[in-house]
């Protein structure tokens, strides 16, 4: 059996065209050669503007014994391309059956709420070299401001980052930015080194909401019963927010509003104990979904 779980593998954020879904293909034919099943597990879709990557999306695809997608997005995306979805399904994220993913309540008591802001070094995709600094450099320009009105307004800032390969020069930057624009006391600007998924969570459990660009920061934090603000690069950001009934409080990053994130922030906190119930129930619901769908591959396989 050859499984390939989860994740955004069927997009092309981040994916060179003879990466990934090259080796999806490859790797799901020498699969079927040998007679094993191939299962493809609550995987993401994305958009794929070259034609080679969607013959190479749909060639895995079609070797596959079952099929699940992580949002309706993905599955109706695929459809559109030309892929029969019919009889496949729609299931949620696989990190939603982490273990030890439970309600976590901050412990800073007297200090203030604690709010984590999420970081990503955004680039885009396929564009100049040039053109993809002037929009990390108009990412950092909208972040920078919501970071130091925070500061400004007595709250406290852990910076998050989702990728230890990308995400330090952003971080770096944003300190650096802050620092020339506003005045704190030590200990409220707060970036410590995350070098693995449980330090991200151990981090993300002391904040009390999280404004967040990269999708699994979002997903972990929703995970945690953090109420989120999604800073979106990627339409699986908005269909998971849409989800879990927080699709007012997205924004897309290609065009970020700096007084409506903070509108957005200020609602957040306002209603956050009735968000808190309301994510609290859906990720139990997506927990028990999960389940379900590793009872049906491996008791059927």
């Amino acid at each position: 059996m050859l499984i390939i779980p989860g994740s955004g593998v069927l997009g092309n954020f981040g994916i060179d065209l003879f990466g990934l879904h090259y080796e999806m293909t490859k790797w799901s034919l020498l699969a079927k050669a040998r007679g094993s099943k191939v299962l493809f597990v609550s995987v993401g879709g994305g958009r794929l503007p070259h034609p080679v990557s969607r013959w190479l999306i749909k060639s895995a695809l079609a070797l596959a014994d079952y099929r699940s997608y992580r949002d309706t997005f993905s599955k109706q995306y695929l459809d559109s391309i030309g892929f029969d979805t019919s009889r496949d399904f729609v299931y949620p994220d696989l990190a939603f059956s982490l273990p030890g993913l439970e309600s976590a309540e901050p412990d800073h008591t007297g200090s203030g709420r604690v709010i984590g802001v999420g970081l990503m070094d955004y680039y885009g995709t396929e564009y100049s070299p040039e053109h993809a600094e002037r929009l990390y450099h108009r990412y950092l320009e909208s972040v920078t401001p919501f970071v130091t009105w925070l500061l400004e307004h007595d709250y406290t800032v852990r910076l998050l980052i989702g990728d230890v390969a990308y995400d330090k020069r952003v971080r770096q930057d944003v300190i650096t930015r802050v620092n020339q624009r506003a005045v704190y006391e030590p200990g409220r600007l707060i970036s410590e080194p995350v070098g693995s998924v449980e330090q991200l969570l151990s981090q993300l459990a002391t904040t009390d909401l999280v404004v967040a660009t990269r999708f699994h920061n979002v997903l972990l934090a929703l995970a945690l019963n953090k109420p989120v603000v999604s800073i979106s690069y990627d339409e699986k950001n908005d269909s998971l927010m849409t989800e879990v009934g927080l699709a007012e409080y997205c924004q897309s990053i290609r065009d970020i509003d700096v007084d409506k994130l903070v509108k957005q922030f200020i609602k957040l906190e306002e209603n956050a104990a009735a968000i808190k119930s309301h994510i609290k129930h859906k990720v139990a619901e997506f927990r028990t979904a999960l389940d379900a769908q590793y009872q049906a591959i491996f008791d059927e396989r």
